[in-house]
């Protein structure tokens, strides 16, 4: 994409808002952070920009509407920034008021200040954003955008994890400042391209968990567009496609799917067997729990009495035997119910291949992140993306609105 890197700006003395996704899940008996991976993922274009001499502004969202519990200050994420950095990172509980505003004034060059939690503004929250459909020229008169623009040189945006976002922080600025790309968008955008666009072959998608509209989604363009040699279905996408050739799972378990309307992905899965059965793998046999005993069947001696939980040895020895001869593999949710060691063989069989593969690994995810990290170690993971609903979004095609707005930056210079 042609965007901008930070390397095109002159920054020196000059004051630069960055907007960063260090959005971390917060525990919560504790109400402090319980991962702090977001915010390790953001200290490069933070220090690339502090050691050029930029009076450094940080604009970051924590939690919203839908996860209220996560909606706390931004206070936390400074101290630790701080001390990742080795360096003191200032903190003001205000957001574009006249505090944060002074604190700015008095930045000094290589200085880096945190402003409070962007989603405290009604105009940054999901709901708002549903609710009141704003260009990003309309957003401009919004009150983050019009207090904050006019004291800055650039806008330097590398928050990849919200590209799906339509908020001012993350479309308008680039409407108003000389803009780039921090150093994680660029590299978020290099891996995923590398999977969208010109992957080394045989190139294997693995699409798990219970998210299935995502694993679809990217199914449908991956297969259409001949990205994708071959597809591993797991998790919830492999019984569905197991449904789709006319396998009874059990009613336990089509009960489950069922109850959260997933049904409705069997007629679609259909039609990728019916299209691109040559590509799809769907599992051969399956796990459920008997008791805390982990009982194994055949596809052919389905239905099982109880939940199916995780793929059986045949399919994780099949799949593993693909994921070996890959030269690049692109991972979307676990194989099964990793949090049971019942159920958790699968995942962590997959994972431990994946890690070992001679092929280049892309992960993504909430979930997926997790379940990696509990089995294998994420340096031997190639590329871990901090995206998940924008990730999808990208792999499945769908423009995301930072990209679009960063783009026209890029063409209006």
């Amino acid at each position: 994409m042609k965007i901008r890197s930070i390397d095109d700006l002159d920054v020196r003395a000059k004051r630069v808002l960055l907007r960063v996704d260090i959005n971390s899940p917060i525990d919560l008996t504790t109400g402090t952070i319980r991962d702090d991976n977001r915010l390790r993922k953001s200290l490069p274009t933070i220090r690339d920009l502090a050691d050029a001499g930029a009076r450094l502004v940080l604009i970051a969202h924590q939690g919203d509407t839908l996860d209220y519990h996560n909606l706390v200050s931004l206070e936390e994420h400074a101290r630790l920034l701080g001390g990742m950095l080795g360096r003191s990172v200032g903190y003001i509980d205000d957001v574009a008021g006249p505090a944060a505003r002074d604190a700015i004034g008095r930045l000094e060059p290589g200085g880096i200040l945190l402003l409070d939690n962007l989603r405290f503004l009604t105009e940054e929250v999901s709901t708002f954003e549903n609710a009141v459909k704003l260009t990003a020229d309309e957003m401009t008169g919004t009150y983050l955008v019009r207090n904050l623009a006019p004291l800055f040189d650039a806008y330097v945006n590398d928050a990849f994890a919200a590209a799906h976002r339509n908020a001012p922080s993350m479309v308008a600025f680039q409407e108003l400042l000389p803009t780039a790309g921090g150093r994680l968008l660029v590299a978020e955008l290099d891996a995923l391209s590398g999977v969208a666009e010109n992957p080394d072959r045989p190139c294997v998608f693995v699409l798990g968990g219970l998210k299935i509209s995502d694993a679809f989604s990217m199914m449908r363009k991956v297969l259409a567009d001949g990205v994708a040699d071959v597809v591993l279905t797991a998790g919830i996408t492999g019984q569905v496609m197991l449904m789709a050739e006319g396998i009874i799972l059990g009613e336990p378990s089509e009960a489950f799917i069922r109850d959260r309307s997933l049904e409705v992905f069997v007629e679609p899965a259909v039609e990728y067997l019916r299209n691109y059965r040559d590509k799809i793998r769907v599992p051969l046999d399956i796990a459920y729990d008997d008791g805390g005993r982990r009982v194994e069947l055949s596809v052919a001696e389905l239905p099982a009495p109880a939940p199916i939980i995780d793929i059986g040895t045949n399919t994780i020895g099949a799949y593993r035997e693909i994921l070996r001869s890959a030269a690049t593999i692109f991972v979307n949710g676990p194989a099964g119910v990793y949090e049971s060691e019942v159920g958790a063989e699968g995942t962590r069989e997959l994972w431990s291949t994946i890690a070992a593969a001679a092929g280049h690994s892309v992960i993504g995810g909430g979930d997926t992140v997790a379940s990696a990290r509990r089995f294998v170690d994420l340096n031997d993971i190639g590329f871990v993306s901090t995206g998940g609903g924008a990730l999808i979004r990208y792999l499945s095609g769908q423009p995301l609105p930072l990209l679009q707005a960063m783009e026209k930056a890029a063409s209006d210079l």
